[in-house]
């Protein structure tokens, strides 16, 4: 049995003229031989190609719609006069070529891009295209052109990336200036305009795209917004508590230390985070580290063998039983 022609498309009985370009594209964009290597391929394209032939030909639909194939095979073979009927031609179904009632865009669109011209994504026109499917070349070729962008990676200091600055790469031999918004994180992209390929027949230049990556800090790290850092006290400020002087990221706080503080316990400062460009800033956290002294003398050591037993065992609880 012959497949009927609107099943080969997709679409029903009462798909218009728009449903029908809309479906071919998209066959044809999956089938064409140039793009699918599949066994099958090429026999699939060519019966897309036979059936959209005949429903895009208001005439030769009508036929099919009352006679099936049969109708649109006679018409072919001769009209009622005996000569070829109107629309008829050597192609399959009386289709010509198969291309004759494909309009200029779908061609252009579908294999524009195959072979090497046509519209590019975004419909910046290409080189070496169809020219309007009336020959190689034409006045769409040296329309003016958008020139690609440009992917680079560049790395600045933490500090930068905290506060906002502005920094030099060199792109291509050319030193480019970037501003660096307060906040950036690492793996954020930022477009330079302008910056990228130039463009063609008096178009204008694609952008530079950088990745931005960001480099340690020593002794800070980001948890969101918010910086953290460790903070090493000492066995007796730990017990009596302290007051200690600590870095930020831009300038100092003195933090008090609570008497009885345990290690891993984080002592905050409000709005001394990392202050993005847009939003509310972050906190600057101290995680408490207790450090034993590793070497003591005969005193210090006497001492602390004197504290040892008045000192509450930490370890309680039912795991320690």
């Amino acid at each position: 049995m012959e497949r009927d022609l609107y099943d080969i498309l997709g679409v029903p009985r009462t798909a218009s003229a728009d449903d029908l370009k809309k479906a071919h594209r998209g066959l044809v964009r999956k089938f064409h031989p140039d793009v699918n290597k599949e066994p099958g391929a090429a026999e699939r394209f060519k019966e897309i190609q036979d059936a959209y032939d005949v429903l895009s030909d208001p005439q030769k639909r009508k036929l099919f719609d009352q006679f099936g194939i049969a109708g649109v095979r006679g018409a072919a073979a001769g009209g009622p006069g005996g000569g070829p009927a109107a629309g008829a031609g050597s192609g399959p179904f009386g289709g010509g070529q198969g291309w004759q009632n494909v309009d200029p865009s779908t061609f252009e669109e579908v294999f524009g891009s195959m072979f090497g011209g046509g519209r590019a994504r975004g419909g910046r026109a290409g080189r070496g295209g169809f020219g309007g499917f009336g020959g190689f070349g034409g006045a769409e070729e040296d329309a003016p052109q958008q020139g690609r962008n440009l992917d680079v990676e560049e790395t600045v200091d933490f500090t930068t990336a905290a506060l906002g600055g502005t920094r030099s790469f060199r792109v291509r031999g050319e030193s480019i200036d970037v501003r660096i918004p307060a906040g950036i994180a690492d793996g954020a992209k930022l477009a330079v305009r302008g910056k990228g390929a130039p463009g063609e027949h008096g178009g204008p230049a694609g952008d530079l795209i950088v990745t931005i990556r960001v480099s340690p800090h020593p002794w800070l790290r980001r948890e969101g917004d918010d910086l953290v850092m460790d903070l090493p006290v000492t066995i007796a400020e730990a017990t009596l508590g302290a007051t200690v002087r600590v870095p930020l990221l831009d300038g100092s706080v003195q933090m008090k230390v609570p008497a009885g503080v345990r290690s891993g316990q984080r002592l905050r400062v409000k709005g001394k985070g990392i202050s993005p460009a847009k939003g509310t800033p972050g906190d600057f956290l101290a995680a408490v580290l207790i450090e034993a002294p590793k070497s003591l003398d005969a005193d210090g050591r006497r001492l602390v063998e004197e504290l040892a037993p008045r000192l509450a065992n930490p370890r309680t609880g039912p795991q320690w039983s």
